[in-house]
């Protein structure tokens, strides 16, 4: 959905982003990978208008930050 803008179940183009966002105390769509809001990455979602169907992603730029965390396990 996020780079063809298609819903996989049902062929809909009727899509839409909502982005992630961070608040106070950690409040939000978000995973925080440190005690601070400032250690959050947003998770942005893409929302099927038609049936419903979700998908969440995370920008490229914050892959890093992932993979790097000692919260990531493999």
């Amino acid at each position: 959905m996020k780079t063809t803008k298609l819903c996989p179940k049902c062929r809909s183009h009727d899509i839409v982003r909502i982005d992630g966002y961070t608040g106070g105390y950690g409040v939000g769509n978000n995973i925080m990978l440190g005690a601070t809001i400032f250690s959050a990455v947003n998770v942005n979602r893409y929302i099927c208008c038609q049936c419903g169907f979700s998908e969440e992603w995370i920008d490229r730029e914050d892959l890093d930050k992932i993979k790097n965390s000692k919260k990531a396990k493999r």
